[in-house]
């Protein structure tokens, strides 16, 4: 299959654009280098030294012997969306290039107007131009299992079955999102289900959970193949930054009790995750959600598991907690969906841990403290 990774060159759009061409898709990556830009403006850096995109691109020809076709440009401009899909002439195309941080959009104003603007009309320009040029692509979208919230009852797979004054219908479950950026993330599912029932498209909605791991099988073939690991307040997520700061001597900052739970993946299951989709697509007509995460954890938990397995001492601090969210709740998140397609899970273990501190040992000088403190806090808008 022709296959366009859209955010192709990110944390996990880098690696399923390899991955999907070490499986034999032709396949073609598109970025505007936001996330770059980002790192730039605040002040951070991947902990793991990236190369720019065409060296990437290079790298993975030179190992692979396989081509990765590039474009440049953004999805607001629907211009450029279009010719691109004319171009490439695609019939999959896996959407990651939106803005990805909820800290991020909730730093001020201008960050949660920038987050909506880029993520809802890129989506969009990128509906309309499947639409009028091949409505007959199949778009696998990432979203993010925070466009739940932790409701009190069973999280479905995407749809609610429901029965009220003796009627039932089908609708999309029920969203309470968390930040500027998970409604962004609500807004694009919202108008992807009307596209799909008005226009006859077919999509695919991921919504993922917590992604972990640094490495896939083929960005390890060659260091000039490594994707991001982040670790800052802003993008970093929350298993990457416990394991630096246990190699550190660091205490691990858990945010209030830690009682807050998350759905989470490794990596490399996000890669196959997509390839799945990608596959099998969706029919005409059809929006399709699967839940793309294998396990749940409280964030207490990954703190005590990474204590545990490191060979030395590790504290753990109770931070107050800068977001807005229940300390206690139930999470029970219905996951089959991709199981069903052939997903065979990398459940979090010891060695999966343990893989991750000589990564960081490595690295360590390029840490700074300072960047890992929560400073964006929920209840503090700013104009």
């Amino acid at each position: 299959m022709r296959v366009l990774v859209l955010g192709g060159d990110g944390y996990l759009g880098w690696p399923t654009a390899l991955h999907l061409s070490d499986k034999g898709h032709e396949t073609a990556v598109l970025d505007n280098f936001a996330r770059r830009k980002y790192d730039e403006e605040l002040g951070v850096q991947s902990l793991v030294a990236i190369e720019d995109f065409e060296t990437r691109a290079a790298a993975w020809e030179e190992v692979s012997g396989k081509k990765l076709q590039t474009y440049v440009g953004d999805l607001l401009d629907a211009d450029f969306v279009y010719a691109t899909l004319r171009e490439f002439r695609p019939d999959a195309v896996v959407h990651f290039a939106e803005q990805r941080a909820a800290p991020y959009s909730m730093i001020d104003r201008q960050h949660a107007v920038y987050t909506q603007q880029n993520n809802v009309i890129g989506t969009l320009n990128l509906l309309y131009g499947i639409q009028e040029t091949n409505p007959e692509i199949h778009l696998v979208k990432l979203g993010t299992m925070g466009e739940y919230g932790t409701p009190n009852i069973d999280i479905e797979e995407g749809w609610l079955e429901v029965e009220h004054n003796g009627r039932k219908d089908r609708m999309l479950y029920p969203k309470k999102p968390g930040s500027f950026y998970h409604l962004s993330k609500v807004h694009d599912s919202h108008n992807m289900e009307f596209a799909c029932r008005i226009w006859g498209l077919r999509a695919t909605d991921l919504n993922q959970g917590i992604v972990y791991g640094q490495q896939t099988p083929q960005t390890a073939l060659d260091p000039r193949l490594a994707t991001r690991f982040d670790y800052d307040a802003v993008f970093g997520t929350v298993l990457n930054r416990f394991v630096i700061q246990a190699v550190l001597g660091q205490p691990l900052t858990v945010y209030g009790t830690g009682g807050q739970t998350r759905g989470m993946l490794d990596i490399r299951d996000t890669v196959e995750c997509i390839r799945l989709a990608v596959e099998n697509p969706a029919d005409r007509g059809e929006f399709r959600v699967f839940n793309q995460m294998t396990e749940s954890f409280s964030v207490k938990h990954l703190a005590d598991l990474v204590a545990e397995r490191f060979p030395g001492p590790v504290q753990i601090e109770h931070l107050e907690n800068p977001r807005v969210e229940l300390p206690e709740h139930y999470y029970n998140v219905k996951h089959t969906g991709l199981v069903e397609l052939g997903l065979q899970p990398h459940l979090l273990s010891d060695t999966l841990i343990e893989s991750m501190f000589p990564i960081v040992e490595e690295n360590k000088h390029r840490v700074e403290l300072d960047k890992m403190l929560p400073r964006v806090r929920w209840t503090n808008p700013k104009n």
